[in-house]
């Protein structure tokens, strides 16, 4: 694992690149250019090329990267060689989708346990995963070594629930609750709300296509707060 920081941005981009290595190795390929790439990925060529200058000399200028060294090098950096087990705290619907899916394309992340309050989960097997009941949480947390976990609760549990993943030692949430839970700063949260992306991602297609075609403005009304589009 590289010991050095680097910049959020670039972290969050590495399993991108990562899967896409993998994709072209498995592909049989050997070599791709930061062009290559950049159009793979939607990632333009010099954010690629700072992004990989963190790491030392990965490429060749005139050759570009090997595709098998560089993704051996990104499977050491993103711990693929090491399973992380993940907790799923809440199987309702979203939970159940969760776990239809889990991370199948990833050879080192599955959810290995199910929490929930519901008696006819609890003690039952779903996609392999067994669905413990939350008071067993903070015990099956230590017994699992489990130090990530996926929040799918009710808003109004959000909160205590991210209390008993601190208790039982979880070092990182991914959050699906619009409630931006409150936790030490040695935790790290991620919060994806697919309400605020859906909105964004409309707002956009709205908005901003227009501009982008007609070249008209984007106007905020004072008096309503509603934005249109000036002819």
């Amino acid at each position: 694992m590289v010991e050095k920081k680097i910049p959020k941005a670039t972290a969050r981009r590495l399993p991108l690149y990562y899967r896409y290595l993998r994709f072209l190795h498995e592909a049989g390929k050997n070599r791709v250019s930061s062009a290559k790439l950049s159009e793979a990925v939607k990632v333009d060529s010099a954010t690629i090329r700072r992004d990989f200058s963190y790491f030392g000399a990965l490429g060749k200028r005139g050759y570009g990267y090997d595709v098998e060294a560089l993704m051996n090098f990104f499977s050491k950096t993103l711990n693929q060689d090491r399973l992380t087990n993940v907790a799923l705290i809440g199987v309702g619907n979203l939970g159940q989708a969760l776990l239809n899916y889990n991370f199948r394309r990833s050879n080192n992340t599955r959810i290995s346990a199910g929490f929930d309050i519901n008696d006819k989960l609890i003690g039952t097997i779903h996609q392999g995963v067994p669905v413990y009941h939350i008071d067993d949480m903070v015990e099956q947390l230590d017994l699992q070594q489990i130090d990530v976990a996926i929040l799918t609760v009710p808003s109004e549990i959000a909160q205590e629930m991210a209390n008993k993943l601190v208790e039982g030692g979880v070092k990182g949430i991914m959050n699906f609750t619009p409630i931006r839970v409150n936790v030490p700063e040695s935790v790290r949260v991620h919060n994806v709300d697919l309400t605020n992306e859906l909105q964004t991602l409309i707002y956009f297609i709205n908005y901003y296509q227009e501009l982008d075609d007609a070249e008209e403005e984007v106007i905020l009304d004072e008096d309503t707060g509603e934005l249109f589009v000036e002819d």
